[in-house]
């Protein structure tokens, strides 16, 4: 009987709520009711290589048949809609671990889906979108590394912290046109440890795409350091 209230106990009391709505729910992984889990703004389909959303999928967009970026693929599991528009926010800025957690766990849950169908595209080293160190010691911590280490567990493959650097604390990319935003970007990264990546294919992490400028130059440093190839996994795209 003793056994049976503490199971009762531990049922009642270590259940899992939504993180979104506050019902209870039996996921913990990801920690969303089944109903707000398929209300989220999934990216269905997308431009093969950029991961913007285009309605044939596995096509390529208008920007990256005219001038195609560095990096080979790019892929997201979300939208940057609300309310992932919120919940990144709230983890980057906000010290919101529970929603860094969530974020890990849906892209988790997407790219073993992708591995499965693309085995070709698996890689041999993930690198997170590394930050000025003046930032993140303001800030505290990196939001792209916090994304890439439940990754590397998930997914068996090994993550490398001090392959990438940003060297240049350059101002923020919104509101610059194409020129200013490729002049804002040049010498932005340097590549630390170029023997940890020499002849490695390479995923680099990060938390959003926007015009996918930034992840560009941060590929090409990777590329010029001697990667084979570089692809691009974040948790949302812009549309």
């Amino acid at each position: 009987m003793k056994d049976y209230r503490v199971y009762s106990w531990l049922k009642n009391n270590l259940a899992s709520y939504c993180l979104l709505c506050g019902l209870k729910t039996r996921h913990r992984d990801p920690a969303l009711c089944t109903g707000c889990l398929a209300d989220l703004p999934w990216l269905h389909t997308a431009c093969r290589q950029c991961a913007l959303p285009i309605p044939q999928a596995d096509s390529l967009c208008g920007q990256c048949l005219n001038r195609p970026p560095p990096f080979i693929h790019a892929t997201a599991p979300l939208l940057y809609r609300f309310p992932v528009d919120a919940l990144i926010p709230a983890f980057k800025y906000h010290r919101q671990a529970a929603y860094g957690r969530l974020l890990s766990q849906l892209m988790l849950m997407r790219l073993t889906d992708y591995l499965e169908q693309h085995p070709e595209r698996r890689p041999d080293l993930l690198v997170a979108m590394p930050m000025h160190p003046r930032r993140q010691a303001q800030r505290g911590y990196n939001q792209a590394f916090e994304l890439a280490r439940p990754l590397a567990r998930g997914l068996s493959i090994s993550l490398h912290l001090q392959a990438l650097e940003r060297v240049r604390d350059t101002q923020p990319q919104q509101g610059l046109n194409a020129r200013q935003r490729h002049s804002n970007l040049q010498g932005a990264f340097h590549c630390a440890n170029t023997a940890a990546i020499k002849d490695r294919d390479i995923a680099l992490i990060d938390d959003v795409m926007t015009t996918g400028d930034t992840a560009a130059e941060a590929s090409r440093t990777l590329l010029r350091s001697g990667a084979r190839s570089v692809q691009v996994w974040c948790a949302a795209r812009t549309p």
